[in-house]
């Protein structure tokens, strides 16, 4: 089945990128923002120091359980009615979710809260790079991803930078920076594929169509588990620098929400030059086995800084940050896998599953922690998702160039 071919770089183009690029810049704010002020906002709650780590991952559990239901549900949404409807539908929620955290009163209605604000940031990714990729040339595709990748990780400096005036001002500003961009979209236009898709009568955001054909499922899971590794590092290396601190003799206690920021610098730094090299070696899977490579090299030197300092921390933050940012590569790489029938649910459900990866992957590094000890269980968790991920990535077609105006059939390709 034909579409109607990618866009030029029009100024309707160009507007849809930056958009797409604010939009992800508040959904990392509002992501990232827990982690930013665990400690503050659980200590104002009455939750005890021994219990900070504990009740930490509880929290952020469920909001990437959220996040897990929230990115089928604007996938599915977003091949069957349009990837816009999915912008304003999860702006709109985890912008009201933002206020309402800020008027938590215990660990339960914080909990809650984060599931309802998980759900809503879960389809602002996926829609935006889905839009992105559709609408740009093959040629020009990956720069606008990498746009969209690099402005919106600043987005975890501006929560940075807000958390300082309190935990209840920096959601607050979240759930007003959700409203401003909900207004900012008014003016973006639908993916010219997913109208040609819309008047056919082929199935449209099938979520089950990933699983009818085994060549299919393992393609889809392959995507997932390229990704893991990056959110390992951000997830539990950086998010629990305080405990990892300790295990590390430092004499200083390390802050989560300074290697937040630092780290997402990195990563923003990262996604430049992985977007580059994909573009001048004219493949992702080249660049995603670099990267992957020398995340697994950083987060060793991390976990061997016995005694480090609060500026060896900020410096291995952002070292792990340059070498995670494959972010932008690993989702224009899943978007570029499916055919337009199915791409806005695998391009919202992949990055949100690799987030809700964190699940298991807290559940088996606490199984490693408390047969090995902090440090040797990183080391362990940081190696087995490393080696996963690369043998997953070899089970993938390089997609770079690829022409993305086709669907998905019931048995198979088209």
């Amino acid at each position: 089945m034909t579409a109607a071919a990618p866009a030029k770089l029009t100024k309707n183009a160009i507007i849809l990128v930056l958009v797409a690029s604010l939009g992800y810049f508040v959904d990392i704010y509002d992501l990232l923002v827990f982690s930013i002020v665990r400690k503050d906002s659980l200590h104002d709650l009455g939750v005890a120091s021994a219990d900070m780590l504990s009740k930490g991952q509880f929290i952020i559990n469920v909001q990437m359980f959220g996040l897990l239901l929230g990115g089928l549900l604007w996938g599915i949404i977003g091949d069957k009615l349009g990837r816009i409807k999915v912008l304003f539908g999860s702006i709109l929620l985890y912008s009201i979710a933002n206020f309402a955290n800020a008027y938590a009163y215990d660990v339960n209605s914080y909990a809650l809260i984060r599931f309802i604000a998980g759900i809503g940031l879960a389809g602002e990714l996926g829609a935006g790079i889905t839009l992105v990729s559709e609408t740009l040339s093959k040629e020009k595709r990956g720069y606008g991803t990498m746009i969209v990748a690099v402005i919106g990780l600043f987005g975890a400096a501006a929560a940075y930078a807000v958390a300082k005036y309190g935990w209840q001002t920096a959601y607050k500003v979240g759930g007003g920076l959700g409203i401003v961009l909900l207004l900012l979209r008014l003016g973006t236009f639908e993916s010219g594929m997913f109208k040609s898709v819309q008047e056919s009568k082929v199935s449209k955001g099938n979520f089950f169509i990933l699983f009818t054909d085994f060549k299919r499922f393992k393609k889809y899971l392959y995507c997932i588990l390229i990704g893991a590794p990056l959110w390992y590092v951000v997830g539990v290396l950086v998010t629990f620098s305080p405990e990892f601190g300790v295990a590390l003799k430092s004499k200083e206690v390390l802050s989560a929400g300074e290697g937040v920021l630092y780290t997402y610098i990195g990563i923003a730094i990262g996604d430049i030059f992985a977007g580059l090299l994909a573009q001048i070696t004219r493949s992702r899977k080249l660049t995603m086995m670099v990267f992957l490579l020398l995340s697994l090299v950083s987060a060793f030197v991390y976990l061997r800084s016995e005694g480090i300092t609060h500026d060896r921390f900020v410096w291995i933050c952002f070292f792990m940050g340059c070498t995670v940012g494959y972010w932008a590569t690993f989702v224009t790489i899943a978007a570029e896998q499916f055919g337009t029938n199915i791409r806005a649910t695998v391009t919202t459900t992949v990055p949100n599953f690799v987030r809700g990866s964190l699940i298991p992957i807290t559940m088996a590094f606490n199984a490693f922690k408390s047969s090995y000890g902090m440090i040797t269980a990183g080391y362990i968790m940081m190696a087995i998702l490393t080696v996963i991920a690369l043998f997953s990535l070899s089970q993938l077609q390089e997609t770079f160039g690829k022409d993305l105006n086709y669907i998905e059939e019931e048995a198979g390709i088209s």
